[in-house]
């Protein structure tokens, strides 16, 4: 994370990051996805961070509901953010920059998926028993709705948009939430829609996320996942 009153980094015309001036008086953080992506696409590290920052949550979130496993999710959000960043030009401003970072998580997640999802459903950090029964429950639906149900009510998102970051029709998405509402009692919706921390990106983690993008983002060459823009 930057400290007020260090210098961010921008890329100079090789490609390299170089050291400008910046002030915690910036406001980053509050600036819409098009102009932050514009900034990061010039290298603004700021801008970078601004936007890891924003929409962390809910790639990890994603990535967790496919891999069931925290550690997996932070690996799989990390290299999405650094293949992003390392070539923003194949994002096109016709759809929006969270969607197709969503499906970019969506698609890198699933071909990783494997392994005992039984031990991963174990790994949690927390120690909230009604948490911990929560996400088991989550965890049980199928990942074809498990994925949907996130989207749409742990975090909260529309139908559309959750569409879009899973590339089905908003139909689909629809028919599978409906499925994952009728294997879930009402009452355990009901406490999920209540428990807005479930699934949490930890502070720990997502500063450890906005570290390691930021410091790998100028070494080495980037990971490449293909993904249409939505």
């Amino acid at each position: 994370m930057l400290e007020p009153g260090t210098p961010a980094r921008s890329l100079d015309p090789h490609g390299t990051l170089t050291r400008r001036a910046t002030t915690a008086s910036s406001g980053t953080e509050h600036l819409p996805d098009l102009l932050l992506i514009e900034r990061a696409r010039a290298g603004d590290e700021q801008a970078i961070e601004a936007l890891v920052r924003r929409y962390s949550r809910r790639l990890f979130r994603v990535a967790h509901s496919v891999l069931g496993d925290e550690d997996r999710a932070e690996g799989v959000t990390q290299d999405v953010y650094l293949a992003a960043f390392g070539d923003l030009s194949r994002y096109e401003p016709t759809g929006k920059f969270a969607a197709w970072l969503t499906r970019l998580v969506y698609q890198q997640a699933r071909s990783l998926r494997g392994g005992s999802r039984a031990h991963a459903a174990g790994a949690v950090e927390h120690e909230d028993p009604e948490r911990r029964e929560l996400e088991h429950r989550v965890a049980s639906l199928p990942e074809v709705f498990r994925t949907v149900f996130v989207l749409r009510v742990v975090e909260g998102i529309s139908g559309i948009e959750t569409a879009a970051s899973l590339g089905v029709h908003e139909t689909t998405i629809r028919t599978r939430l409906y499925r994952a509402h009728r294997r879930l009692d009402a009452e355990s919706v009901r406490r999920i829609r209540a428990t807005p921390a479930l699934l949490e990106l930890a502070p720990a983690r997502l500063e450890r996320l906005v570290s390691r993008v930021l410091a790998q983002l100028p070494h080495g060459s980037m990971l490449t996942i293909s993904a249409s823009t939505p």
